[in-house]
C-alpha cells in the first residue's frame, strides 16, 4: 500500500479554485475536492475547518492573485493598479468571482488586500473611520464591474470601451477618495 497523499492549505485551495473554475461554485464539496486530492474528506478537516472556511480560502486565492502596488507609490496609482488587478483576477475566474461580492475577506490572506487599499487611504490623508466606509463603496464598485465584465454583462461591448468604462470608473473612485480627502479636512 502507497504512502497518503501529502497535502496542505494551499493545495486543498487550489484545489478547490481549480474545481469551481471548472465546474462551477456548487461542485466544490468536500467530498469532490478529497477526490481531486486522492485523499479521504476527513484529511481535508486538518487545513479547513468546514465548506464556509474552504470557500473563505477560495477567496483568499483569488485575492492572492492580486498584485500588491509598491508602498512608495503614489496612493492612486496604488489604487488604481489594485484595482486593476481585481479585474484580471475576475477575467481569470469568471464563474467563481461572484463569491467575493458574497463572502467578506475573512482570512489574513484575503485581508491583505483591503489593507493595501486601507494604506493608500490613509496616505491620501482619509482618517481611520471614512476610511472604512470608502474601502467598502471602493471594493464593492470595483468588485462590481469585474464581476460583471467576467460574467458576460458587458458582452456586447468592444474590449476598448470596457477599458474605457473601467477608467472612467477608476477617475470616479480617485475623485470619491479626493472627495473624502477635503471632507476629513472639514471641521466638524
Amino acid at each position: 500500500m502507497g504512502r497518503p497523499a501529502q497535502i496542505d492549505r494551499a493545495a486543498v485551495l487550489a484545489a478547490s479554485l481549480e474545481l469551481a473554475d471548472e465546474q462551477g461554485l456548487s461542485a466544490v464539496t468536500m467530498q469532490a475536492v478529497a477526490d481531486r486530492l486522492g485523499v479521504t474528506p476527513m484529511a481535508l478537516y486538518r487545513h479547513v475547518a468546514n465548506k464556509a472556511d474552504l470557500l473563505d480560502g477560495v477567496v483568499e486565492r483569488i485575492l492572492w492573485e492580486v498584485p500588491l502596488p509598491d508602498p512608495s507609490q503614489p496612493w492612486p496609482d496604488r489604487l488604481a493598479a489594485l484595482a486593476r488587478g481585481t479585474r484580471a483576477a475576475a477575467l481569470r475566474h469568471p464563474q467563481v468571482f461572484p463569491l467575493l461580492l458574497r463572502r467578506p475577506a475573512v482570512t489574513p490572506g484575503a485581508r491583505r488586500t483591503r489593507d493595501a487599499v486601507y494604506a493608500a487611504l490613509h496616505d491620501a490623508g482619509v482618517g481611520q473611520a471614512d476610511a472604512v466606509q470608502l474601502e467598502r463603496i471602493l471594493a464593492t464598485a470595483v468588485l462590481g464591474f469585474a464581476a460583471s465584465e467576467a460574467g458576460g454583462r458587458f458582452a456586447a461591448h468592444s474590449p476598448q470601451q470596457l477599458d474605457a468604462d473601467f477608467q472612467l470608473l477608476q477617475d470616479v473612485l480617485a475623485e470619491a477618495v479626493t472627495r473624502a480627502m477635503g471632507h476629513a479636512t472639514t471641521p466638524g
